[in-house]
């Protein structure tokens, strides 16, 4: 096994803590919390490339891994299952409505029936690549517009629901959004994103772009830090909004994710050793 597999037990305080630690990020409050960070992984396609899994994998604590309908195919699900193995990552799955060409990144109308079908067509594919690897699946994460439609669409939230019954693992969503409300009512247990390289609209919602661009790591860590600390972030118009951080996520195709990624672990270890 290797380096990766972090889950960080940090321990804070209720009360806020003033100052900055050695890597001048601001120190939050002492309180119990168990925080991972997230990668969306094995998005080539072919001999196309998205992302450097090689250099990120050692750096995450799970991989939400592409299953076949907005990035990936079948040799790369087993390659990329296989490099989590090596260094001890958990996999998840990240499936997509049907749009290679889009990756995924654009809305689509399919009935409730015809989506948990897509999405556990794609589950079952990568539960097959786990279990002839000795793995097992960590949790479901829906991808792109799918995830952002689950979090203000009823019925497909009730979708990822259906698939997610047949597989009976976590599901990874945002709070204040159908994720937080029909995800835990329909029995699935809610894993909290919060996001590292993307930027929240002043209702707490994420701004979606069809290509990430690159971010600061010092402010994304230290962004992180607060959502941990306070539950807040701050908005593109300035507001704080709330946020929670059971796991950070950052993505392969961000250009800067590598820096991105060893920052967030970086302020993690530093937050918990503290």
């Amino acid at each position: 096994m290797g380096t990766g597999n972090y889950y960080f037990t940090i321990s804070r305080s209720q009360r806020n803590v003033t100052g900055t630690d050695e890597i001048g990020l601001r120190k939050p409050p002492r309180s119990s919390v168990v925080t991972t960070i997230n990668c969306d992984m094995g998005e080539a396609f072919g001999l196309y490339r998205m992302g450097d899994d090689q250099a990120l994998m050692p750096l995450v604590s799970v991989a939400n891994v592409a299953c076949g309908f907005h990035a990936s195919d079948f040799n790369h699900m087993r390659k990329t299952v296989q490099l989590a193995r090596q260094h001890g990552v958990g996999v998840g799955a990240h499936p997509s409505l049907p749009d290679l060409q889009g990756f995924g990144r654009r809305d689509m109308k399919m009935s409730r029936d015809e989506l948990a079908n897509c999405i556990i067509y794609q589950v079952g594919a990568l539960k097959g690549f786990l279990e002839a690897e000795g793995a097992t699946l960590n949790h479901i994460k829906p991808h792109g517009s799918l995830y952002n439609m689950a979090a203000r669409m009823e019925d497909v939230a009730h979708a990822v629901c259906d698939a997610a019954d047949v597989f009976k693992a976590p599901l990874m969503g945002m709070i204040g959004t159908l994720h937080e409300t029909i995800y835990p009512a329909r029995g699935h247990t809610l894993i909290a994103e919060y996001y590292a390289d993307l930027e929240y609209n002043d209702d707490g919602s994420l701004i979606a772009t069809r290509e990430h661009v690159a971010v600061d790591p010092v402010r994304a860590a230290s962004r992180c830090l607060r959502a941990i600390a306070e539950g807040k972030a701050e908005s593109i118009g300035g507001r704080d909004v709330a946020v929670r951080a059971d796991s950070i996520c950052v993505h392969s195709d961000t250009p800067n994710a590598v820096e991105v990624a060893r920052a967030v672990r970086d302020a993690l270890i530093s937050l918990r050793n503290h």
